[in-house]
């Protein structure tokens, strides 16, 4: 060990004679001071003018370590530096170990008692010793950082400097190697270049078949530093680098000891084999689930599942959970694309990695078929004359696979009904003999999101599924149908990540003349029946009130003599009229009620909605929900606890229209002889509750039903937490991150001007002249 430290002292005072460490470490310099300070200059610039001109500014929403240092979009300080670590790397390495064969002293080396492999080792610890200085010019901008920032995210700069030294050692040892296979330094600085930029290629080639897939994702260096900089770190990517590292200064050992050796070129494969393949071996067992260990350096946890998920997993550890993507080679959207065999690796170490880490016996299976739903002509009409197997092959000549790996049509559906998915691409978890399907969604991120994976998670850990019946019969609005009036987009559309089909609810139809209602029924939803409900009708809903079932019943102005015989007994009634609301923009039918303060307490779990309220009002705003065509409420608590959800404010802007409403002409005017009547406030919506023998029994009422509508995508959330509070907030699963607390910056522009001057120009000239000194007095000696 002594020899190995004595070489590297001796390679570390040759590398600083020579004018290349200098250039390097100023030019690297530079690089980081420039990045860093322009990222800082911009944002104390935008601070400064907030702090000036908003009042209300109090602090940046996002966190300021991530947007100064990682970048929101990989293009922050560490990013950037990465991006250009290739370019310094060849320079460094090129005449590390070829040097002593141009200079002549590589016999006295081969003579001397010093073994090849500590020399080998020698000079790559003087180049690991420069690449602590780089790493040191790195924590120097943190450091200055941590000055700049409101309680910087210290272990998520850790992680960055960890990524950054394993990195830089890995490309060197690298560049070491291309190094001692070539006398020619320009040869090996444009060979390390190459076989750097080989390697970030190289986890995208061949990726259609299993073996090469493996091999070429555990060989490719792009996409672990990516994950690594984000904040997690894992032994598998820790090993990844160590490993790689090993094997390249293996290698440069063997390309010296073969250069003073007469051995065969079949010898000498095998030697270089022997170690990728031992490489290959420690990686891979070091890579299994179960057998990594996690780091998530991030003060927010940004990388690690909530609480509540990581709970219901834990219920789940006594038995494995398999799951099985089903790839359509015809998928009418974008399906094949993201989930073909070349992206498997994405979909594991993207997606599921996350859920791995706390459940690692899940089984991975994958089916590939073609097929097409039935009556869907989409693809007969695009490829006239032609058979779904021609029309297939097609395809797998279009996207470059082999059909020999995909199940026909017949296959497929003995195997599965995959007619409910649409013959999407779609994911299916089975557990305990239960079963899920998880979906995907058309749009740009198209993995589900952490809330529908807990919630298929818990459907399947749990026997309690909260189970949502729509009356029909009575013209209501329906959940099947896409109309704009219609209820499907908010209830049971798959392809709709709001829907509360994806967030653990069931929904099914009754149809109160012909059926009584469940027993298995958790919520009732009866939306505005355009008909008078018959006396079949209305016992049944009273037993069912009777009994304590809950209920969410929406009506509409025009139909109030329809629900009022109904919820009068209860205490509620939908008044006459139509609400009023003048507005520059909209139809006077479009009433804006605010959310009250004990709308967000009658949710007994953390609620987004309630919480976004809640700040909204701590900062003097209300939150506002628009509702087109609205009938007022009025209410005596006959023996329910009323709570008002939704109220027209503020004093007097709405009023009440006794007759017909005209919503295309003139503004209309209140005639109180006409019946018109105003009040200080109207109630728009309402929740009841009582205790009902051992339960809670919970009934929404109010007075429009347009806004769970297709068309009002924009409060389908009012409906998502009324059924949540219905169900007794089983689901939507909410999970709530950890808000950051590095959201200011501590200086000013002018003090962020200052350090640029100070860390791009003073700094760098500063080891420049000592530079200078060193290298004049060693060309004086």
């Amino acid at each position: 060990m002594k020899l190995i430290l004595k070489i590297a002292r001796t390679e570390l005072r040759n590398l600083f004679f020579s004018p290349v460490a200098w250039f390097l470490t100023i030019i690297f310099l530079v690089i980081c001071a420039l990045f860093y300070s322009n990222y800082i200059a911009a944002i104390a610039n935008w601070q400064d003018s907030l702090l000036r001109t908003t009042p209300s500014f109090k602090e940046f929403p996002m966190g300021l370590t991530k947007s100064v240092f990682m970048g929101m979009d990989s293009n922050g300080f560490i990013a950037n530096i990465f991006s250009n670590l290739y370019l310094f790397i060849p320079l460094l390495t090129m005449g590390l170990i070829n040097r002593e064969f141009n200079n002549g002293t590589v016999k006295l080396l081969y003579s001397s008692p010093v073994q090849l492999n500590q020399i080998v080792w020698g000079k790559y610890l003087a180049v690991m010793a420069y690449n602590m200085l780089l790493l040191t010019i790195m924590l120097l901008f943190m450091i200055v950082g941590a000055f700049s920032i409101r309680d910087i995210d210290a272990g998520h700069l850790t992680t960055g400097l960890i990524t950054f030294y394993l990195m830089v050692c890995s490309y060197t040892a690298i560049g070491m190697f291309m190094s001692s296979i070539t006398n020619y330094q320009i040869v090996s600085a444009i060979a390390t270049f190459i076989l750097l930029f080989l390697l970030q290629r190289i986890g995208g080639l061949w990726q259609e078949y299993d073996f090469i897939r493996d091999l070429t994702y555990f060989l490719a260096i792009n996409g672990r530093a990516e994950r690594m900089v984000a904040g997690l770190i894992t032994t598998r990517d820790i090993m990844y680098y160590a490993l790689l590292t090993y094997m390249f200064v293996t290698f440069s050992y063997l390309s010296l000891r073969h250069g003073r050796e007469m051995v065969s070129r079949g010898k000498k494969a095998v030697r270089y084999l022997t170690v990728f393949l031992s490489v290959m071996v420690v990686g891979y067992l070091t890579s299994r689930p179960g057998y990594v260990g996690y780091w998530d350096g991030t003060r927010v946890k940004a990388n690690t599942i909530k609480e509540q998920t990581q709970g219901i997993m834990k219920t789940m550890q006594d038995e494995p959970m398999e799951v099985t993507l089903y790839t359509n080679l015809l998928d009418p959207g974008q399906g094949f694309g993201r989930t073909r065999p070349s992206a498997r690796n994405t979909y594991i170490w993207n997606f599921w990695d996350q859920f791995i880490r706390f459940k690692p016996n899940i089984k991975f299976n994958y089916v590939l078929y073609y097929d097409v739903a039935d009556g869907d002509s989409t693809m007969y009409k695009r490829m006239p004359g032609m058979t779904l197997d021609s029309i297939a092959r097609e395809y797998a000549k279009m996207f470059e696979t082999n059909l020999n790996w995909y199940l026909k049509p017949a296959q497929i559906r003995k195997q599965i009904d995959l007619q409910g998915e649409g013959m999407r691409s779609v994911m299916h978890l089975k557990y305990k003999g239960k079963s899920i399907f998880l979906r995907t969604y058309e749009d740009s991120k198209y993995w589900p999101d952490e809330e529908h994976v807990a919630a298929a998670l818990k459907r399947l850990a749990n026997d309690t599924i909260p189970k949502v019946y729509a009356s029909t019969g009575n013209f209501e609005r329906s959940i099947h149908k896409y109309g704009e009036r219609e209820y499907n987009s908010y209830s049971i559309q798959k392809l709709s990540r709001a829907a509360l089909i994806n967030h653990g609810f069931e929904f099914d139809t009754v149809n109160l003349s012909k059926q009584d209602i469940p027993a298995d029924a958790d919520a009732l939803v009866l939306a505005d029946p355009k008909v008078m409900l018959n006396d079949t009708i209305t016992n049944r809903l009273k037993q069912y009130i009777d009994k304590g079932g809950n209920l969410m019943i929406l009506g509409e102005p025009g139909k109030q003599h329809v629900l009022n015989p109904m919820i009068k007994p209860m205490g509620a009634e939908l008044m006459q009229g139509t609400m009023v609301q003048i507005s520059q923009h909209e139809t006077p039918d479009k009433i804006t009620p605010f959310v009250t303060t004990d709308h967000t307490w009658i949710f007994k779990q953390k609620n987004p909605f309630s919480i976004m309220v809640r700040k909204g009002l701590e900062d003097g705003d209300s939150t506002k929900v628009m509702h087109p065509g609205v009938a007022p409420l009025s209410y005596t608590e006959n023996g329910f606890k009323v709570t008002r959800l939704m109220v027209s404010g503020p004093k007097g802007l709405a009023w009440v229209k006794a007759g017909h409403l005209v919503t295309d002409s003139a503004p209309p005017v209140l005639v109180a002889n006409e019946g018109d009547y105003k009040l200080d406030s109207f109630t728009v919506a309402l929740a009841m509750s009582r205790q009902v023998g051992n339960k809670e029994q919970k009934i929404v009422i109010a007075g429009d039903a347009d806004f769970p509508s297709n068309l009002r995508i924009g409060s389908q959330f009012l409906a998502s937490n009324y059924a949540s509070w219905l169900t007794d907030e089983a689901f939507p699963i909410h999970l709530f991150p950890i808000p950051p607390t590095d959201t200011l910056l501590t200086v000013s522009l002018k003090a962020a001007e200052t350090q640029k001057i100070i860390l791009v120009w003073i700094l760098p000239a500063a080891i420049l002249i000592l530079g200078t000194v060193i290298l004049l007095r060693r060309k004086r000696q």
